[in-house]
């Protein structure tokens, strides 16, 4: 006993901010991953839109020489 109290109280009390710690750990594992994640698909989002306005540019070229 240390000042009055057991020692499994102590372990106890360790145990639970080692809890947190493991925890805060992870939260911030997940919110780099979903991080990655979300840049991931917003590229994957801005190819497809620049692939789309460069069919739109080659078709707009071919009118123009077409009509003119």
């Amino acid at each position: 006993m240390i000042l009055g109290i057991p020692w499994w109280v102590y372990m106890f009390i360790g145990f639970i901010f080692f809890s947190g710690y493991m925890s805060f750990r992870a939260m911030r594992a997940e919110k780099k991953l979903e991080q990655r994640y979300i840049e991931q698909e917003g590229k994957v989002f801005m190819d497809r839109i620049s692939e789309r306005r460069n069919e739109k540019d080659e078709e707009f070229e071919q009118k123009k020489v077409i009509s003119g």
